[in-house]
């Protein structure tokens, strides 16, 4: 009976983590870590299945008879702009753990900027006993970019909070109880929006669509009296420069945001100095290496049985 192969695994991210699951992980199969040092080196030719988050520019050369690439994360712009890149599927991590830490960001941002959280923390600073009021959830718009897994599931609990919830996608689609818009739309769809949230993938489509101009097109003297800009999707789908600038100007009225342009964002990066902005270290979501590595088993089942892979990215549109 031939051997399996094992799982190639390309995690850079939280390595002491990945080599932990990884004593139990692929029983069957077992697995190279490339975050072992003793595996830097080894001959790959033989590997049918990679597990990659942001791997060596030279792996695909190494392994250059892939079968299958599973994402470690729910993005996938970081293998689709690989030289070299295999004509094989590419399969996102889809995974009820991580929709949920997703979702528990946004809806935490939403209501942070909802009952002022960044004024009170101000005041407490100062010991000044303010008596700042909040306008209910009912009252504030937030616009979801990005309809996919994470968007709607962040949709729907904002819509339980009381949150009046409307998408936009760059395709139309058709969401119960939401009012959604398509690309001819997205004016229309800033208009009302008092809560910006970005959960997109990050495309050349999407690079640098968070800018000045979008920003100027968000709903001002709503509720919140100047609109919030919240983003967990992609850091180079916002314009830095531009976000910096509408804050400063008076343009937003706030921000929480836990991806950038670079990463870690620099010591000097004037996001760190605005008060009305929440930072968080690309956290909102992080993956969890067991349920990653559930995730790949039940993949590659499938495949060997012949069954349609799930998640598979379609390269075309890039998610």
């Amino acid at each position: 009976m031939q051997a399996k192969s094992p799982v190639l695994v390309d995690i850079k991210s939280k390595p002491e983590a990945i080599a932990e699951a990884l004593k139990t992980a692929f029983p069957d199969r077992g697995s190279i870590n490339l975050g072992d040092p003793q595996n830097r080196d080894r001959n790959l030719g033989g590997i049918d299945y990679a597990l990659l988050w942001r791997p060596d520019p030279d792996l695909f050369r190494r392994a250059p008879n892939l079968k299958v690439i599973f994402s470690g994360g729910a993005g996938v712009d970081h293998i689709v702009a690989m030289e070299g890149l295999p004509e094989v599927p590419i399969v996102r991590f889809a995974d009820r753990s991580l929709t949920v830490r997703m979702s528990e960001w946004v809806v935490m941002q939403c209501l942070m900027h909802l009952r002022g959280v960044k004024v009170h923390e101000k005041h407490q600073r100062e010991k000044f006993w303010g008596a700042p009021t909040a306008p209910e959830a009912a009252e504030v718009t937030v616009g979801m970019m990005g309809l996919g897994v994470l968007g709607q599931d962040a949709a729907a609990k904002l819509r339980a909070m009381g949150f009046n919830v409307i998408g936009w996608s760059r395709r139309a689609k058709a969401i119960e109880g939401m009012e959604t818009f398509d690309a001819a739309g997205l004016d229309a769809f800033l208009a009302r929006t008092d809560i910006l949230v970005g959960l997109l993938p990050l495309t050349p489509e999407t690079t640098g669509i968070y800018d000045r101009r979008l920003f100027g097109k968000l709903r001002s003297g709503g509720a919140l009296g100047k609109p919030v800009f919240i983003n967990a999707g992609r850091g180079k789908s916002q314009v830095q420069a531009d976000l910096v600038e509408a804050l400063e100007k008076g343009i937003l009225g706030g921000a929480s945001l836990d991806v950038f342009e670079v990463e870690p964002l620099p010591a000097d990066d004037p996001l760190w100095r605005q008060e009305n902005v929440v930072i968080t270290p690309h956290d909102a979501a992080v993956s969890d290496e067991y349920a990653l590595f559930r995730h790949v088993e039940t993949q590659i089942a499938r495949f060997e049985r012949g069954d349609p892979l799930q998640y598979v990215v379609d390269r075309k549109t890039g998610y």
